[in-house]
């Protein structure tokens, strides 16, 4: 069986339940720290009606009852720099990687035509997946065409009703002006990389809502007089490294607290770029399998070639250096935002995000401020009160697991099951769409 004509199946034997409930389960509602033991969480076409005292729900004889004891129910994660393919078979398997890891919630970073009727088609469970958040094509330094061109791109995406704007490197100052100024005219916001030419505190200035990757970062730390080897600001400052001073960090953290920015630092993907001289010990991972071989073959090649530019101790302290960063972010109030830019380089959809979730505690938050950057954060950031959380009222995009990601945030990988916007996917269902992805790239 294809994985399309699985994930069709899936959909046809998951529907919305009409009464659903997860009994005598651990809650984390995100809304408060800690754990609200042994409840029932009722559901009903698609949103959380109710949650009792454990063995108080009403259950009638139509009603599906999910058995929650000794688990613990979080609200479904967010991938707030996904990249969504467009070939379809490809598409759905991404997809769903992303629901088998508890991602229901997907911010896409490179926007397409199709990307709009996905969008719909996703709410509407016509196909599985998370929903779906999407920028339009791309404004980068190839694509831009001058300030004009720029201006009238903006008011294009916006009309064709993407949820925002995406930079990408290379725009020049006059074209990012331009779209800054038209973005603000027509009520479409903007976010991703830091252009050059303007740099990290005139974006945030502007209005950019997020910046991507740290984009920018390095560049403000290092002092204005510092003699820099041309070229050193590649990989998102890696190069940098050996002129940074740490102690601006506080400052730089203040700023954009006061900018209004947030950030979203795909810290895995520099872990993956930074660490590229472990490139076959990636190549282990179990997650490996359920990437096409080809591409397998390219992200091999590209952290070859990286290895041979990126000494180990340099790696090692740029990965250090972001990790304060992403620390002091955080502690002066910066929205830090779940995400870990998949599909990318070794980062497979869906067992990123549990790797993203890692870094970030290892970056100094605790695990619950950890799973608040993919769950309330990105609700917050959205000003959409809808999901996020486990409350009732909320959208059903809840995980099942089977320990305690409080005490221990890779507790996250120990899924039992799925609920997305009210279907539930539980172990079985799970395991038989990752065998077929596995079986088709075998």
């Amino acid at each position: 069986m294809t994985i399309r004509a699985l994930l069709c199946t899936l959909l046809a034997a998951t529907g919305a339940a009409g009464d659903l409930v997860i009994s005598r389960v651990d809650v984390i509602s995100m809304l408060e720290p800690g754990v609200q033991t042994d409840r029932d969480v009722s559901v009903r076409h698609g949103q959380i009606t109710a949650i009792d005292a454990g063995g108080t729900a009403t259950i009638s004889e139509d009603t599906i009852v999910i058995d929650g004891t000794g688990r613990f129910l979080i609200p479904g994660l967010s991938e707030m720099h996904a990249h969504v393919p467009v070939e379809r078979e490809y598409r759905d398997e991404v997809l769903f990687l992303w629901v088998a890891n508890g991602v229901t919630t997907a911010r896409g970073m490179l926007g397409h035509p199709d990307h709009l009727a996905l969008r719909d088609e996703l709410l509407a469970h016509d196909v599985l997946g998370p929903r779906l958040i999407t920028s339009g094509p791309s404004f980068s330094g190839r694509t831009s065409g001058g300030p004009d061109t720029v201006a009238a791109r903006v008011r294009e995406q916006q009309r064709a009703g993407y949820d925002f704007l995406k930079i990408h490197p290379g725009p020049a100052t006059g074209e990012f002006d331009a779209l800054a100024t038209t973005a603000s005219e027509t009520g479409i916001s903007f976010a991703g990389h830091v252009t050059a030419s303007v740099g990290l505190w005139p974006s945030l200035e502007a209005g950019q809502t997020t910046v991507d990757h740290l984009d920018g970062y390095f560049q403000v730390l290092v002092p204005e007089d510092a003699d820099l080897p041309a070229g050193s600001a590649f990989s998102f400052g890696l190069g940098l490294t050996p002129f940074v001073d740490p102690e601006r960090i506080p400052a730089a953290a203040e700023r954009t607290r006061a900018l209004g920015g947030a950030v979203v630092p795909t810290e895995t993907l520099s872990e993956n770029t930074a660490g590229a001289h472990a490139w076959r010990a990636m190549t282990e991972r179990p997650e490996f399998r359920y990437l096409p071989a080809e591409l397998r073959a390219n992200y091999v090649a590209r952290l070859q070639r990286a290895a041979q530019m990126v000494p180990p101790a340099m790696g090692a302290e740029f990965l250090t250096l972001r990790k304060r960063l992403i620390g002091a972010l955080h502690d002066a109030g910066v929205p830090v935002l779940l995400g870990s830019d998949s599909p990318q380089v070794f980062n497979v959809p869906g067992f990123s995000i549990h790797r993203e979730l890692e870094a970030m505690v290892a970056a100094g938050l605790t695990p619950y401020e950890a799973l608040a950057a993919g769950t309330t954060a990105p609700a917050a950031f959205f000003g959409n009160a809808d999901w996020g959380a486990v409350a009732p009222g909320r959208d059903a995009d809840l995980v099942l697991l089977e320990a305690d990601p409080l005490d221990d945030i890779g507790n996250t990988r120990r899924i039992e099951g799925v609920m997305v916007r009210g279907r539930w996917l539980g172990r079985a269902e799970l395991d038989d769409g990752l065998a077929a992805i596995a079986a088709r790239h075998r």
